[in-house]
């Protein structure tokens, strides 16, 4: 969704106030949650829904 936006990870995390770092996590699947104040902001700076982000998956 970032790349059909035009939109780097720096400048995305910046926007929606978290770290680089925090965000890297997210976009990896190595977190564990996620705030909905977190989904929310990218939500809308990405004007996406977030079933356009997300993915669920079992645990091994």
């Amino acid at each position: 969704m970032m790349a059909r936006r035009k939109i780097n990870s720096n400048t995305l995390a910046e926007k929606i106030g978290i770290t680089a770092q925090n965000l890297s996590i997210l976009k990896t699947g190595k977190a564990k949650a996620v705030r909905f104040s977190t989904l929310d902001a990218i939500c809308r700076h990405l004007d996406c829904q977030p079933g356009d982000i997300l993915e669920y998956s079992e645990d091994s």
